[in-house]
């Protein structure tokens, strides 16, 4: 269980942090946050798609580490599948949170309970005289920086949904035993009303740079072949034989909610 507590030099003075950390705290999650501007360097990597959030009609990007709750193809137990890293998770265990004393503003906590923090570690978070450390400067300017893109995230989706430009898909799995699973409540942007853009629609896009993780989150969908190929060559004996993401339709949907 987290014990995540806003960083104070008056409690936290002999508090360090370890030099070396892995993502082992995310060995068993399948999504991870993603923001618009990783798209580009995450889609090399991670199929980049957008969730719902249940009980709301919240969006957010997410990249999918795999192909079920509580697997992540990814991680390994001393290495990572892959040259980039979601900031959302390797900021671990630093994170932003509400400060207690301060209303409505945000400042940097630390999990306590993790095994990246105690007394015997190796970076300082305040020096000698109660001063935040460099290290503890670039951990506060890495967070400030998450918000940043997380506020222009939440921005871009809007974008999208108010332009109607979300695609809903469901991924169809088959596996070698003949089973086929399907993983619904996914969404992409949808590409055919993309080309359908006024022309004053596409140079106000274009002016503002959402093409950029527009095309980068259209690009990521064939990533999802390398999570099958992750899987077949790990020890899961569930193995693929195709993956696919297809649009729901209009009708699958209707079909869908008359059979509940």
């Amino acid at each position: 269980m987290a014990n995540i507590t806003p960083i104070r030099k008056e409690t936290h003075q002999n508090i360090k942090i370890a030099a070396k950390r892995d993502l082992s705290h995310v060995a068993s999650q399948h999504i991870a946050p993603i923001t618009a501007a990783e798209y580009a360097q995450a889609a090399t990597s991670y199929p980049v798609v957008i969730v719902k959030d249940q009980g709301s009609e919240r969006y957010r990007s997410v990249v999918m580490l795999g192909l079920e709750g509580g697997e992540n193809l990814y991680h390994k137990k001393d290495s990572w599948n892959a040259v980039y890293i979601p900031q959302s998770i390797s900021m671990s265990p630093f994170s932003l949170g509400l400060d207690p004393e301060k209303e409505k503003t945000l400042t940097a906590c630390v999990d306590l309970d993790s095994e990246f923090v105690g007394e015997d570690k190796e970076h300082e978070l305040f020096d000698a005289e109660g001063k935040d450390t460099e290290f503890l400067k670039g951990v506060q300017d890495s967070l400030g920086r998450l918000y940043d893109n997380e506020v222009m995230n939440e921005k871009f989706i809007k974008e999208l949904v108010d332009n109607d430009l979300l695609l809903e898909l469901e991924l169809n799995i088959n596996l070698a035993s003949g089973e086929t699973k399907k993983l619904v409540g996914l969404y992409s942007v949808d590409e055919k009303k993309i080309q359908a853009l006024s022309d004053d629609k596409v140079l106000d896009f274009h002016k503002r740079g959402l093409f950029i993780p527009i095309h980068a989150m259209l690009g990521s969908l064939g990533q999802i072949n390398r999570l099958a190929q992750l899987r077949n060559q790990g020890d899961s004996p569930v193995k693929v034989n195709a993956i696919r993401f297809v649009p729901v339709t209009a009708e699958a949907k209707a079909e869908t909610e008359a059979k509940k």
